[in-house]
């Protein structure tokens, strides 16, 4: 399973852009799988799910964040497992 985030550099009349491409069609799949036959971790450690780089990657940008800024600031974390908009990468339902 490769899912790996993907950085293209473009050129064009000398302005440099840069696109970040991954597929999560299989950590959605995985996820689904993992919630559907109940692999939530236990009760003293759930398994909340994965985020795909590219979207932690966006929300960084989004927030004016660090990758190291993300990580260490637990309430970003938090905020992004919890947004509704993430519901499918998740495999233990609970609030974070």
């Amino acid at each position: 399973m490769n899912n790996a985030m993907q950085t293209r550099v473009h050129v064009n009349e000398g302005v440099v852009t840069f696109e970040s491409i991954q597929d999560c069609t299989p950590i959605l799949e995985r996820a689904s799988r993992m919630h559907n036959e109940g692999f939530t971790g236990s009760s003293e450690m759930k398994y909340a799910g994965r985020i795909p780089d590219v979207i932690v990657e966006k929300y960084c940008i989004d927030n004016h964040l660090t990758f190291r800024e993300f990580c260490v600031g637990q309430e970003h974390v938090k905020r992004l497992m919890n947004d509704p908009a993430m519901a499918g990468f998740r495999v233990w339902k609970g609030k974070i």
